[in-house]
């Protein structure tokens, strides 16, 4: 089966989106994060859950932005690769 550039960008925001998923798992088990493999994915999902950080302040201990942050994902950046590559389509 041909992957078309679309299809290969949406898988690779669907795979994005399994790795901020995971690393956002692991802030519920002590120390995940700090080992090789979570500062790994902190390296992977740090830079996009940032912004987003930045304008969503915690509510007490828990932190809303992560949830505001996979909906963009899902939601959101799908259309927008839609909406460019029927531009040239």
């Amino acid at each position: 089966m041909i992957m078309t550039i679309e299809n290969l960008v949406l898988w690779a925001i669907e795979l994005y989106s399994w790795v901020l998923i995971i690393y956002i798992l692991m802030s519920w088990f002590p120390n995940a994060r700090e080992s090789t493999f979570g500062r790994f994915l902190g390296s992977l999902a740090e830079p996009y859950l940032e912004p987003f950080r930045r304008f969503i302040p915690p509510f007490g201990m828990i932190d809303l932005s992560p949830i505001v942050a996979m909906l963009v994902l899902w939601w959101l950046v799908p259309r927008g690769v839609d909406f460019i590559f029927q531009l040239f389509y």
